[in-house]
């Protein structure tokens, strides 16, 4: 391992322990670095925020886009201190950095109580047999917004 990612890894492991100790949220802290500088943090703020998606790794995309006045993470890297859950995996991509990089995996998350082994479990049913019913309705009205957007010619496209 590089020594700037050993770094950065280790301050992605301290924000975890920090957010713990001061009662934040679960164990778990993330960094986003741009050009060698940390340009967002983050700790898991799921209890203190009552907000299920404020996992460390979202907090700090949030924190790095607006830090960037972007909505996405060129040439970043992300680090954080676990293995990223679906959740998180799916808004990192979506935030398109350049890697990641984690300490733990998600089978040491779950020894400790964080399991998310049934969500990947529920991605791959079908959607009428996952444990949360879903339901499809209206899609002709619905599609009327995805053709509009298709019109539109001052989109900015992501």
């Amino acid at each position: 391992m590089m020594q700037q990612d050993a770094y950065f890894l280790r301050e992605a492991i301290q924000l975890a322990k920090e957010g713990i100790r001061a009662g934040q949220g679960g164990p778990f802290g993330a960094l986003v670095v741009k050009d060698g500088r940390i340009v967002g943090r983050g700790c898991n703020q799921v209890t203190s925020t009552n907000d299920p998606t404020a996992h460390a790794e979202v907090v700090a995309i949030r924190d790095a886009c607006q830090n960037l006045n972007t909505f996405q993470l060129a040439g970043c890297t992300i680090y954080t201190s676990c293995e990223p859950c679906p959740m998180c995996l799916g808004a990192i991509y979506w935030s398109r950095p350049e890697r990641i990089v984690y300490g733990c995996l998600h089978s040491d998350a779950a020894q400790a109580g964080f399991d998310d082994h049934f969500i990947y479990q529920e991605l791959n049913k079908p959607r009428e047999a996952r444990s949360i019913p879903m339901h499809q309705h209206l899609r002709d009205e619905a599609w009327t917004v995805f053709a509009e957007w298709i019109q539109k010619t001052d989109k900015t496209t992501y």
